[in-house]
């Protein structure tokens, strides 16, 4: 009998507080993920940074050796000097004089890679007042951005997915929510197709010494705003026509992002989704929506009986030979 209780007063305090406890799990779930992520980087990455650093430092060495005059000291203030200008952008390297990192297009990718918040890294301000610049033009331009994006999604989205759903809901009398799922699948294939696999078919063709798989790994890296910036198209060694190169890149990745919160919104759409996301809402107190719903009631009232009121002077004042009589004439006929 106790434990029949006790376990109907457990499953009735799971349920009163279920958001409660699917919060703390999905905060766990995150975490745990977090710490996956954590470990496989490391196991996989490690090794890799091991054999590099042995690398560099055999290199160092027999340069050292063959280069007696020069002090190690010497040869790390320069080595420093060219890390940091690479850091900006500058290469001390012969082959990539040549490609100038502020001129016209080149800015105008890098104020793409700044609004979208891709920021790969790979050219940054120099001066003071270009980083100045740079924090001004970001905290106006980001929600800008934002608001352009949003209303071209919800433009979109109107045509693309939900007049489609409906359109095959209502005249071939389809479940909505199935047509919603099956146009959700393919709309994802479409994206996929036209904004990372032919796209990286095409970089691969276009960069000398990117494959298809570092490719397809750069417009991840990109559409998803990542931008970790160990790639970048148009900075090779005689690049053709790197201008117009750089305007179709800046291009592809506005489209591409486009087609990313368009497909992220179809998703969102979904009414599955939608009930697994109700899952770790707060779910508002009765009491709350009651007071909501009756100062809505209030509120509703006070308005129709104002327009009600007005409406009856509207038409007292409107009808002809009605003269309006005060309470004293009205007391004094009584009276007689």
């Amino acid at each position: 009998m106790l434990q029949s209780l006790a376990g109907s007063s457990c499953v009735r305090l799971v349920e009163q507080h279920r958001s409660a406890w699917c919060f703390a799990l999905l905060v766990l779930g995150y975490l745990l993920y977090l710490v996956f992520g954590a470990v496989v980087f490391s196991s996989v990455e490690l090794p890799y940074e091991d054999l590099l650093r042995q690398e560099l430092g055999k290199l160092k060495q027999r340069f050292l050796e063959e280069h007696s005059c020069l002090s190690e000291e010497q040869l790390e203030q320069f080595l420093m000097r060219v890390l940091e200008a690479s850091n900006y952008g500058v290469s001390v390297l012969s082959n990539a004089s040549g490609n100038w990192n502020w001129d016209f297009t080149s800015s105008l990718f890098f104020a793409s890679t700044v609004l979208s918040t891709t920021g790969y890294g790979h050219t940054v301000p120099l001066s003071d007042g270009g980083k100045a610049f740079c924090i001004i033009y970001s905290v106006i331009g980001i929600p800008f951005t934002l608001l352009f994006l949003t209303a071209v999604v919800q433009r979109i989205i109107v045509y693309v997915t939900r007049r489609p759903v409906l359109y095959f809901h209502i005249r071939w009398g389809f479940s909505k929510q199935l047509v919603a799922i099956i146009h959700a699948i393919l709309l994802g294939f479409v994206t996929v197709s036209c904004f990372f696999l032919i796209p990286a078919a095409i970089f691969s063709v276009l960069e000398d010494d990117w494959n298809f798989l570092e490719s397809f790994y750069f417009c991840f890296i990109s559409l998803s705003t990542i931008g970790l910036g160990d790639y970048v198209p148009g900075e090779g060694y005689n690049q053709k026509f790197r201008e117009l190169y750089k305007i179709g890149i800046t291009c592809y990745l506005l489209l591409g992002l486009i087609a990313m919160l368009v497909v992220l919104e179809t998703f969102c759409e979904l009414h599955e989704l939608k009930k697994f996301r109700k899952l770790f809402y707060v779910k508002k107190d009765k009491e709350e929506d009651q007071v909501h719903i009756m100062e809505h009631d209030q509120l509703s009232f006070s308005s129709i009986s104002d327009q009600a009121a007005s409406m009856k002077d509207d038409q007292k004042a409107n009808e002809p030979f009605v003269t309006s009589q005060s309470p004293t004439s009205n007391d004094s006929s009584l009276n007689n």
